[in-house]
Parts: C-alpha cells; sequence; structure tokens
C-alpha cells in the first residue's frame, strides 16, 4: 500500500531558508493557522472569543469591511475551530483559511525600501502603524501586508502565489540594499 501523502510547507527547503542582508531579513513564517472571520463582531470582543477559544497568541488584522484574518504560528485544531465556531454563532462565521494562504516575514531596518518596490501604500509609521493591515497588490499578487513591529512586517498570500512573490521579493531584496547604502 502506498504511503499517505505527507503535508510539506510551500516554501520549504534551502532555497526557502531565509534571506538575511544588511538591512533586510526575508524568512517563510510557520504555517500555522489562518482564519477569515466575517460578520458584525468587533475587534475587541473576537480578541475576548478567541481567547475563550484557546487563541490567545493570534493575532487580528482587518481584511475588509467586517472580515479579519485571524493569524497565528501553532497549527489549527478542529476542537478549537468548533470552539470559536460555536463561540461566534450569530455574530461572524469563521473560515478556516490556514491551508490555502502562507505568511512571509520581512524585517530590518531597509524594509520599508524594499516593501516600497512593490507596492504604492504609504508604510510610514506615522500613517501605517504596528497592527495596522491592509490588502494590496505587489506587482501582480494580491497580498495583505501587516505591519508586525517598527521595522517588521507579515505578508499574506494565497498558496498558489507563494514562491512568485518570495522570488520577487528576493530580487527587490537585493536591490533594496543597494538603495539603502547597505
Amino acid at each position: 500500500m502506498p504511503d499517505l501523502p505527507q503535508h510539506k510547507p510551500v516554501l520549504a527547503g534551502a532555497a526557502y531558508s531565509g534571506i538575511s542582508g544588511a538591512g533586510i531579513r526575508l524568512e517563510a513564517l510557520p504555517e500555522g493557522h489562518l482564519l477569515h472571520v466575517l460578520g458584525t463582531i468587533e475587534p475587541a470582543a473576537l480578541a475576548t472569543e478567541l481567547a475563550k477559544a484557546g487563541f490567545t497568541s493570534s493575532s487580528i488584522r482587518k481584511a475588509g469591511f467586517r472580515q479579519w484574518f485571524v493569524a497565528g504560528d501553532e497549527p489549527l485544531s478542529p476542537a478549537g475551530l468548533n470552539a470559536l465556531a460555536a463561540a461566534l454563532a450569530g455574530k461572524a462565521f469563521v473560515i478556516d483559511q490556514s491551508h490555502g494562504r502562507v505568511r512571509i516575514g520581512i524585517s530590518g531596518r531597509s524594509s520599508r525600501v524594499l516593501l516600497s518596490k512593490g507596492t504604492a501604500v504609504d508604510l510610514d509609521p506615522a500613517v501605517f502603524a504596528e497592527g495596522s493591515s491592509v490588502m494590496t497588490m505587489i506587482g501582480h499578487i494580491s497580498v495583505q501586508i501587516a505591519r508586525t513591529g517598527d521595522d517588521s512586517f507579515e505578508l499574506t498570500v494565497l498558496h498558489s502565489f507563494a514562491e512568485s512573490l518570495w522570488d520577487e521579493l528576493k530580487h527587490m531584496a537585493t536591490s533594496a540594499e543597494k538603495d539603502s547604502g547597505a
């Protein structure tokens, strides 16, 4: 009997082991979990329900009108998803996007320079503060950019575009380091 297929992260292997240069760090983040929440629940109430369902280290990112992504590094358990769906019943719907999207981390003093090469979003901290997120395009690829720190960002992309985005970011990282004088 043949072996069952094993899950392999999209950005696995030596080609995606991360890039560290002067001023930029590019890394494939754990596939963990990504939930799409749609409904009338407000972010503070959603955070409360997430904590009750055991998603204490997950982050909430605005994804559109009355829509949020809930992202975290831990794998999703069916029991956790069921508990959250039950807690949100009548207020919001939860859709598991964990296998359909990939997260990429970008950090370092040149991270904004890198991202400015691919998107028109103003990433200045005065405009796009920590915790902010936006759906945008990098080249022809739709991504969500979330600011996770002063010089750190997380990009969420559809699974099938992850490798193309990675290659584009590698190219932009080389150019960004030259432009920043690193």
